[in-house]
């Protein structure tokens, strides 16, 4: 499948850090230089950060081809701060760029270093296993990586990625936020329509046939323990996230789909993730994939102008989790 390679999401994700810089102070966050050159944004580490500064590096991560917005709804009555996301380019704002799949590690004995890559940078460097069926990439001469993670990337990192990407460390940006934090945890919510996107390439939907896409999810309140604070980003998705997907071809098609993308689908589906997660003994791995979704689904097939309708919130499990 082709996607079109003449929008760069390295080069709007660019112009959206000259804002995000611009803005530091407001947004609680601290800009600063590596040993290599690297620029690193902590928004939410060393720094109080704030949930502004999570839509920026939701908006970063998206490559500049997402709209968020943070509003009221109705859906989630006890929780009605909700996280809208919406593209006009899903596949190359969710899965070239937004989706965390780039895993980075460095062993430093006691103080290995460990974080999920997500944004533009993913679609320089083409090392992950969905490039091989995601024919995008892109040609930047500058590149942004946002990374769920209390400290920035150790030097032996940062050339790692620039020798992915091909480039100067000092043409590199690391956005890094905790998941405890409020960006952190924004700019996870933040990734609703990304779940429904990744969960339709599991489940071999042609990717080129979704042209639009839309999302909400309650944003979740941060917590101090890193399980809670994961648990809860991910429930408020798994259990209150509501996605529209347009797509075309046979309407069978959009109803078969809109059929397997909800979270109860899957068989970890009825408790807290937290729990889920203690159940695995932490091993993040061994949970059921489909279970990252959201919890209610619409797919209109284009060409029919049918709908079909899938899933359900379930707002009491919302509830054990964020209480």
């Amino acid at each position: 499948m082709t996607f079109s390679a003449t929008i760069s999401v390295n080069a709007r994700a660019a112009a959206l850090i000259e804002k995000l810089k611009a803005a530091a102070t407001e947004l609680k966050v601290a800009v600063s230089r590596g040993e290599g050159g690297e620029t690193l944004i902590d928004a939410g580490s060393a720094t109080q950060g704030s949930i502004a500064a999570g839509l920026a590096l939701a908006e970063i991560a998206m490559g500049g081809l997402g709209a968020l917005q943070l509003t009221s709804s109705t859906a989630t009555p006890h929780w009605p701060w909700t996280l809208q996301v919406y593209s006009a380019n899903p596949v190359i704002a969710c899965l070239a760029s937004q989706y965390a799949g780039w895993r980075l590690t460095h062993e430093e004995g006691e103080d290995a270093f460990f974080a999920l890559g997500s944004g533009p940078a993913r679609s320089l460097a083409r090392v992950e296993p969905l490039f091989e069926t995601l024919d995008y990439c892109d040609a930047a001469k500058h590149a942004a990586l946002v990374l769920e993670s209390f400290r920035p990337p150790p030097r032996e990192v940062v050339d790692r990625v620039a020798r992915a990407c091909a480039l100067d460390a000092k043409a590199l940006t690391f956005l890094y936020a905790p998941t405890q934090s409020l960006a952190g945890a924004t700019q996870v919510v933040a990734r609703v329509l990304e779940v429904a996107l990744h969960k339709a390439h599991e489940l071999r939907f042609p990717l080129e046939r979704i042209v639009e896409g839309m999302g909400a999810a309650p944003l979740a309140p941060p917590h101090l323990d890193f399980v809670t604070a994961m648990g809860r980003t991910n429930d408020s998705i798994i259990y209150a996230g509501r996605v529209q997907l347009m797509v075309t071809g046979p309407a069978a098609d959009a109803r078969a789909l809109a059929d397997q993308l909800p979270s109860e689908r899957s068989r970890d589906y009825g408790l807290p993730f937290a729990e889920i997660f203690k159940r695995f003994k932490g091993d993040f791995y061994a949970i059921d994939p489909m279970l990252f979704s959201p919890a209610q689904v619409i797919v209109t097939a284009l060409e029919t102008g049918e709908s079909f309708r899938s899933g359900q919130l379930n707002l009491r499990l919302l509830d054990a989790s964020f209480s």
